[in-house]
């Protein structure tokens, strides 16, 4: 059974690493929804179990506000 508590916030030194596989822009910690985003693509990509799945076909689509 999966808890639907969310994780804690990525550790701030694997956030500095990390890209979107994309656009290779850096990434952003979007608690509420648990996900790490990529403004510049548009997409969003979910934390599951507290692994950052950067998979562009795993990520939810979003029309960023300017």
């Amino acid at each position: 059974m999966s808890s639907a508590a969310p994780s804690a916030a990525p550790d701030p030194k694997l956030l500095a690493i990390l890209v979107c596989p994309m656009t290779r822009a850096s990434l952003r910690y979007d608690a509420a929804a648990n996900e790490l985003v990529a403004d510049k693509a548009g997409l969003a990509y979910p934390i599951r179990d507290g692994v950052p799945i950067m998979l562009i076909e795993a990520a939810r689509e979003f029309v960023p506000v300017e």
